[in-house]
């Protein structure tokens, strides 16, 4: 059909529109919002000049295995640093953690760790997290300030989420309790064990002191401990590859 002349000089004058797809919408994810993680602080606001992470505090994706707060995303290196002036969340010696979710995947398990010993495991069933998502992780046996790493591991993916939390276990201050530098004034007996000495055999139960190197049964499998601790519930040796080593 040909246009008149005033009818295609209306048509060159009317501006061409492009559509733009905003870049990271296929990349919402999760995180941990309270307490606010390193992520929710950029988010917020609450920690000014992050860059990426305060526009997508979802997004701190990497493969399953890792230990830090960024995932594999180069543009999310701030959160690896420990001197950004994150916020610290004073706690006791349980801590309630709840996750935001922009896009629900089927979910393995998540994992949280404080200087490479798991605090805390939840089971996900390979389901889709269904809000109120919390979980209370045990934090006795640590104090100050600590970095708890939380993480999220999709179930039908290689891929996890990745949050840091700064928190003060019993309001502890910026820094863990220094170590005593003065030497002891006498040489301490070494004929007497402690009374409270853990037997180095039996089977596993929780709320019981594991000596290295103490050895018990569960599940029908043998385990070595690799850590001191004081076990709890949830800390079977199965569950716990840092405390415990199958023999």
């Amino acid at each position: 059909m040909k246009l008149s002349r005033k009818a295609a000089l209306v048509m060159a004058a009317v501006p061409a529109i492009i559509l733009i797809t905003p870049v990271g919408s296929a990349s919402a994810h999760g995180y941990v919002s309270s307490p606010p993680s390193r992520a929710a602080q950029c988010a917020t606001g609450a920690v000014q000049n992050c860059g990426a992470p305060q526009w997508e505090p979802q997004s701190a994706e990497g493969p399953k295995g890792m230990m830090n707060c960024n995932g594999s995303r180069g543009d999310f290196d701030v959160l690896n640093n420990d001197n950004f002036g994150w916020k610290a969340t004073d706690t006791g010696t349980t801590l309630s953690v709840g996750w935001t979710f922009t896009a629900r995947h089927k979910t393995r398990d998540y994992e949280y760790y404080i200087n490479g010993t798991r605090v805390g495991y939840v089971n996900g069933n390979n389901a889709a997290p269904v809000d109120p998502v919390r979980h209370t992780v045990n934090l006795s046996g640590f104090s100050g300030r600590q970095k708890i790493f939380a993480i999220w591991n999709i179930a039908d993916t290689g891929a996890a989420f990745y949050s840091c939390i700064d928190v003060n276990i019993n309001g502890g201050g910026t820094q863990p309790p220094p170590t005593t530098t003065k030497p002891p004034t006498t040489t301490p007996p070494t004929t007497n064990p402690p009374t409270s000495q853990p037997p180095a055999s039996g089977t596993w139960a929780p709320n019981t002191s594991y000596a290295v190197g103490a050895t018990v049964t569960y599940g029908g499998s043998t385990y070595r401990c690799r850590q001191a601790h004081t076990s709890l519930t949830g800390w079977e040796p199965p569950n716990v590859a840092s405390l415990w080593e199958r023999i």
